[in-house]
């Protein structure tokens, strides 16, 4: 048997290894959404408000003489879960939003969301507007995750 002196080539290897980097990312990245998804429903699950989409919200603050507090969020959105952990689910905050407006949540990512951030210019979220039955916007609110600090920002007896 003879032995060759010359090198033999890697080519394939490193096609493989930028494969499985890529593949691994992706499942990363996904996975992640994934779980932070999760979450953020447990924590809109949690607040015990009704979400009710714009459309809808419009309509029933029109019935019931409201304001509408919308709610533009991303239900992966770290910062949109704190806000319903800290501020939404506050009974504080919760008696004075049943009591004066008309929740609506608008989640980043829908067909819904796209039209409210063209028509609203809403550039990032979580953001809260405050809406007229007819849809004009009075207002945009900061954000605070001090649930009594938000209540008195949002009462208007």
């Amino acid at each position: 048997m003879v032995e060759s002196n010359t090198p033999r080539r890697q080519g394939g290897g490193w096609l493989l290894k930028f494969g499985v980097v890529v593949v691994l990312a992706f499942a990363g990245y996904f996975g992640n959404k994934a779980v932070q998804s999760y979450f953020g429903q447990q924590a809109l699950d949690g607040t015990g408000l009704v979400a009710l989409s714009l459309d809808e919200a419009l309509v029933k603050a029109e019935k019931e003489n409201k304001l509408v507090l919308a709610d533009m969020s991303a239900i992966w959105c770290p910062t949109c879960r704190r806000l319903d952990k800290e501020v939404f689910s506050s009974d504080v905050v919760k008696d004075v939003i049943d009591d004066q407006y008309i929740f609506a949540r608008i989640e980043y990512e829908s067909e819904q969301g796209k039209a409210f951030m063209e028509r609203y210019k809403v550039r990032g979220f979580p953001t809260l507007l405050v809406l007229s039955s007819n849809g004009d916007k009075m207002g945009q609110l900061p954000l605070t995750f001090m649930p009594e600090e938000f209540a008195k920002m949002i009462d208007r007896s």
